[in-house]
């Protein structure tokens, strides 16, 4: 029994060895390819980030708008002594600009203005704004009119009845919004880069809570559905990104492990090796007709040249002497020489008798021989037809 049970336990040794082993290289294989995709995917999100944060310009920019007047002037209580104005920075962090080169802007003023009887019997204003380069050369100006919405007394009687508790304790008051589009359609000049605009609001008589200037972008193209579908673009650009690093990392690998898909060195060698076959081949029918043609012209073994005892024989002289004009110059073979080498040179040569003497074609179905396999045949000396 403990003879039966060696055998099989050493079976089993050897199995979970071989087991054991497969599965820590699994486990391996996978652990490397699962960091290889995660590096990739890494990389696709990274590339993603970049391309959208280097190709998306701002799309909404906001900055508040204080102004300025002079005030060394006698004028009466609702006068100013000159018009509103102000100057804005159109730069963020005084180094890049806001406005991308060739993207139309939506440019808007919002005037926080009260319902006082000043500004209600103010009536219509101007707006004028200006932008300029960095020289302060002006590149674009415009003006716009606007004046507070209308309400009559009974109106703000009626509001001013409903919203009382409200105004009473400061959570709402009695102003308005006033929205001014500036420009609808702007485009920064790539040779002329506006940097900062001065708004100017033509009357004395005004009175501003407060003031935003809004710059919002319009897109078009691919601009539109990276800001309107960011989950998708997201998606779609992280897969793509994903896709192609998958792809030029399998042909390095292809290109590693094997030399390539359709390796060209292989395919240059086996048509080199297929033509010196050929021609191979050839120069042995060639060699095979004519020892045929000269066995049937003497069937007779050529006679021994000299004796044993010469010692003349072997000393080096492999020549045969000069044969008689009678018989033919070439010497043939040896009788087992004549005999076909089936063992190396295939069924090809074993019917080589058989051929005709002016054909050159190969017989189908033989087998090419290598051209590392091909040996070089010579003459028998004299000496080995004794």
């Amino acid at each position: 029994m403990g003879g039966v049970m060696g055998p099989v336990l050493l079976w089993l040794q050897d199995v979970a060895a071989v087991t054991l082993l497969k599965a820590r290289r699994t486990l391996l294989q996978a652990a490397i390819l699962c960091c290889v995709l995660l590096l990739l995917l890494w990389v696709s999100i990274f590339l993603y980030g970049s391309f959208y944060y280097s190709y998306m310009p701002t799309v909404s920019f906001s900055t508040p708008v204080h102004y300025y007047y002079r005030s060394d002037c006698d004028a009466s209580e609702s006068l100013l002594c000159s018009f509103p104005m102000a100057n804005i920075s159109l730069l963020k962090n005084e180094k890049d600009q806001v406005m991308a080169y060739g993207q139309p802007y939506r440019i808007s003023l919002e005037l926080e203005m009260p319902e006082s009887p000043v500004n209600e019997q103010l009536g219509m204003f101007m707006i004028k704004m200006s932008c300029y380069t960095k020289g302060g050369k002006t590149v674009s100006s415009v003006g716009r009119s606007a004046m507070l919405h209308y309400r009559s007394s009974l109106l703000q009687t009626l509001s001013t009845l409903l919203f009382s508790p409200l105004l009473l304790t400061g959570m709402a008051e009695q102003k308005q919004l006033l929205e001014v589009e500036l420009f609808s359609d702007y485009k920064a000049n790539a040779y002329q880069p506006t940097i900062g605009a001065v708004i100017e609001v033509q009357s004395k008589r005004v009175q501003i809570y407060s003031s935003q200037l809004r710059i919002h972008a319009y897109f078009t193209g691919v601009r539109y559905v990276l800001y309107n579908f960011p989950l998708t673009s997201a998606v779609i650009g992280v897969a793509s990104n994903f896709a192609f690093l998958s792809v030029i990392v399998l042909f390095s690998y292809l290109q590693f492990i094997w030399g390539g898909l359709w390796p060209p060195e292989q395919l240059r060698i086996r048509v080199l090796m297929g033509d010196n076959t050929r021609f191979q081949q050839r120069k042995e029918e060639a060699r095979k007709r004519m020892e045929t043609a000269s066995s049937q012209k003497e069937p007779e073994a050529p006679g021994v040249i000299g004796s044993v005892d010469d010692p003349s024989d072997f000393q080096g002289n492999d020549t045969a002497p000069e044969p008689s004009s009678k018989r033919p110059s070439v010497v043939p073979d040896a009788p087992e020489a004549a005999e076909p080498d089936t063992s190396g040179e295939g069924p090809c040569d074993s019917e080589g008798p058989e051929e005709k003497e002016g054909s050159d074609t190969v017989l189908e179905g033989c087998q090419l021989p290598h051209q590392a396999e091909s040996t070089l045949r010579q003459r028998p000396g004299p000496w080995m037809s004794l």
